[in-house]
């Protein structure tokens, strides 16, 4: 089964200048990325055709991004069944070169779903500081600040420019549910909110779903870091991040995200 559409970067003035025309070019790239949590939106989306609410329910991905995807290319995601019910997408750009895949499967068994800590929320004039080693460190031993995000509104988040494209599950205006790009793009921003990053690149997620997340709902958002490293350059940062209903404290999705927090200089 293939699928076919055309990227939106959907984060253009973000904080993380990576997805404008301008720094990317300085680091080598043809322009502003798209970001890698829209890049497995477009992994996932021949998934959840496929299964529908179940994958909203108890869906597990692996989605990794191996080289970049630009706004307005076309792009095709192909899937293939695999053993023991897993399915493996992957996505081709413009010029037929696979740049991002995904494993995803439904979980067969329940497992311990994780339990709100209750990390104090971010305030509102919190000024993240500066990303590195030293701050990484302190942020795995003291613990980090939570976030809360809305999914809602006028222009909730969505992966392509036209919610009609979206399964019926996922459009805004239908059943509404949140989609990978923002339910991801959570642990994006709460990474971005505990250390100030500029700019930095999604590598990979690995996520669970637990239960949908209707419209109107906010989020708690809560980190803690797993690792950091330096390989070949670049500086890498691994954080683990759980979603969890404002109201019920239940957890939504839990997330394992890896990035690089500091590119190499170019120059």
């Amino acid at each position: 089964m293939n699928w076919q559409a055309t990227a939106l970067n959907t984060a253009p003035d973000s904080e993380n200048q990576i997805h404008s025309d301008e720094l990317a070019k300085e680091y080598g790239f043809k322009g502003g990325l798209v970001p890698g949590v829209t890049v497995s939106a477009y992994l996932l989306h021949p998934v959840i055709e496929l299964l529908g609410k179940s994958w909203l329910e108890r869906g597990y991905a692996n989605c990794k991004i191996t080289a970049p995807l630009y706004d307005g290319e076309t792009f095709e995601v192909s899937s293939e069944d695999f053993k023991e019910g897993q399915i493996n997408t992957f996505l081709k750009n413009q010029e037929g070169k696979i740049i991002a895949n995904a494993e995803s499967k439904l979980l067969k068994d329940s497992i311990p779903k994780p339990i709100y800590r209750g990390d104090p929320i971010v305030q509102e004039n919190y000024k993240a500081p500066v990303a590195s080693f030293t701050v990484w460190e302190k942020l795995k031993k003291e613990g980090c600040k939570a976030f809360k995000f809305y999914w809602g509104g006028d222009k909730p988040l969505i992966y392509l420019s036209n919610e009609k494209k979206l399964p019926k599950l996922l459009q805004p205006n239908e059943v509404g549910y949140a989609n990978l790009c923002f339910l991801l793009g959570c642990s994006n921003w709460i990474l971005a909110g505990n250390a100030f990053m500029n700019p930095w690149v999604h590598l990979q997620t690995k996520s669970q779903n637990y239960r949908p997340v209707p419209m109107d709902t906010t989020l708690i958002s809560e980190m803690s870091v797993k690792d950091f490293y330096e390989k070949k350059g670049h500086e890498f940062i691994e954080v683990d991040v759980n979603l969890f209903e404002n109201k019920s404290l239940q957890c939504c999705m839990s997330i394992n995200l890896l990035a690089i927090f500091k590119l190499r200089s170019n120059k």
